[in-house]
């Protein structure tokens, strides 16, 4: 199909704006550095953001729970950088595509890998691990396979994924695609939103919002100290619910 033939069927069926809202990729800066922004999302955890973002109508940010992290006790936030595979028996080209994808990781990233439900193979390991984590990479989510559980183990490196395996990924299955939006689970992650996770499980902030949400977040956790600081005195629930606590 021509250029031109695409461009005169997708007016005709009038797709413009959902190929804007599918396909669109924010690069709205934010008010402060990337750097604060991550960090103080890093002080805060999943609940609170999640339940923030219910307050702005957002429902379904929450990846599956499936999602296991490798390291529970550590909360992280990147910027999302958007990878797709699928499954395939194609090797040639793979190891150039690969390189080409990583050599465009940066620092503060976190790797957000759709496997196309493959169930076969690992994405991540222990050299994409050593690789990451050496261009301070935040972290990675694989919806999908992870091996050399004890290499990532030694770097301090957060993994989420779903399954381990040994199998490598050649011959199994291959990138397609690389910072393009991707879906995991019900969640839609665009290139540059805010990813966060910690023990409970990992959550897509889309970018446009992620410094009000944060601010709001911060809010909560402040509000929940005085709440578990009034339980702590002995303080009744009919009590603490006319403070404008909650439970």
């Amino acid at each position: 199909m021509s250029i031109d033939t695409y461009k005169k069927e997708v007016g005709l069926m009038k797709l413009e704006k959902l190929i804007a809202e599918r396909e669109g990729v924010s690069d709205k800066p934010f008010p402060i550095p990337v750097e604060e922004l991550l960090a103080r999302y890093e002080q805060l955890y999943t609940g609170a953001i999640s339940d923030v973002m219910r307050e702005f109508c957002l429902l379904d940010q929450a990846l599956p729970g499936y999602l296991q992290p490798l390291r529970p006790e550590r909360t992280v936030a990147g910027l999302a950088f958007t990878v797709k595979s699928a499954p395939n028996v194609k090797i040639s080209g793979e190891m150039a595509y690969r390189t080409q994808m990583l050599g465009e990781l940066k620092a503060g990233h976190f790797v957000c890998w759709d496997t196309s439900n493959d169930e076969k193979a690992t994405l991540w390991g222990g050299v994409m691990t050593a690789t990451a984590h050496g261009m301070k990479v935040k972290g990675a989510v694989i919806d999908g396979g992870i091996r050399d559980t004890h290499q990532i183990l030694e770097k301090d490196f957060p993994v989420f994924y779903k399954y381990r395996i040994p199998n490598g990924s050649l011959g199994r299955c291959l990138i397609t695609h690389y910072q393009i939006p991707i879906r995991i689970g019900d969640v839609t992650i665009k290139p540059g939103d805010v990813i966060m996770g910690d023990i409970d499980g990992v959550l897509c902030i889309p970018r446009d919002i992620a410094f009000d949400v944060l601010v709001r977040a911060e809010e909560i956790k402040a509000n929940e100290k005085k709440i578990f600081g009034w339980v702590a005195q002995g303080e009744s629930v009919q009590e603490i619910t006319k403070k404008g606590g909650y439970f």
